[in-house]
């Protein structure tokens, strides 16, 4: 029998979909109704950043494959990444445009910091969006519509991945907004490591998707140890950066394999 301490089984999985709920929420738009909990179950939450991510790879895909006989792969590829950006509400592409400009500023982290904070887009946050821009959309076009709906998955699987071993090796570099607030546990990060092998593995194959998966580590991995030298410490902003980071990473890594 559960002790008082010990949540029973249905317990468990209330809590469980509560953080697959949350995880909805917080990566897209999709009007998802939070648990009842203090923390609306967000705690639970990060385990399940693949599974998210690999549902809006799977819609990128979906849009790519569907509309390629239609319009051709060109029209069909820039529509595909149009729906990830309105989909995600393109939480991770203002993260990576905000981390641009506090990297492309000299000073100390306290400076660089007070820059990220500004909401106009400078210019390193220009350059990088259209470097995502170039990159995805030449990894997605160059690809059979099987092929791009595999590895979309794999990546936005791998890129949510990422975001959550971000969240687990950096302690925050400041005392408020997002960043003050994400600190995936042991648990959180071991249960998303593991869904996004899955993922990646049932995308892919067992061969190809270790290979993702290691190009989105050492991406997002390259990338941490990076915030932290230049930041002190993670926020909201560099969370959503090292998604797209990851993810570009296991992009690229998908089309060296299976690009035609």
């Amino acid at each position: 029998m559960p002790t008082a301490t010990e949540p029973t089984t249905g317990g468990r999985l209330t809590a469980a979909f509560a953080g697959l709920r949350s995880a909805a929420a917080f990566l897209t738009i999709v009007p998802v109704p939070l648990a009842r909990r203090a923390d609306g179950g967000f705690s639970d939450a990060p385990a399940w950043f693949p599974l998210i991510g690999g549902c809006v790879g799977g819609v990128a895909g979906g849009v790519r494959a569907g509309l390629a006989p239609a319009l051709g792969r060109a029209v069909a590829t820039v529509l595909a990444l149009a729906a990830t950006a309105v989909l995600t509400g393109a939480l991770h592409l203002d993260g990576l445009a905000d981390t641009a400009d506090g990297l492309g500023v000299r000073g100390d982290h306290e400076r660089r910091l007070d820059v990220m904070r500004d909401s106009a887009n400078g210019t390193f946050a220009t350059l990088a969006l259209g470097l995502w821009g170039m990159l995805s959309f030449a990894a997605v076009e160059s690809l059979s519509a099987r092929h791009a709906l595999e590895v979309l998955i794999a990546a936005a699987a791998c890129g949510r991945w990422m975001a959550v071993v971000h969240g687990a090796l950096l302690s925050p570099a400041r005392d408020d907004g997002l960043g003050a607030s994400f600190a995936p546990g042991a648990r959180q990060t071991a249960a998303a490591t593991a869904l996004a092998v899955a993922i990646g593995i049932a995308a892919l194959g067992t061969g190809h998707g270790a290979i993702v998966l290691g190009a989105a580590l050492v991406g997002g991995g390259a990338f941490t140890v990076f915030t932290r030298r230049a930041f002190g410490g993670l926020t909201g902003d560099t969370i959503g950066a090292c998604v797209v980071v990851a993810e570009t990473g296991a992009l690229l890594a998908g089309v060296a394999l299976l690009g035609s």
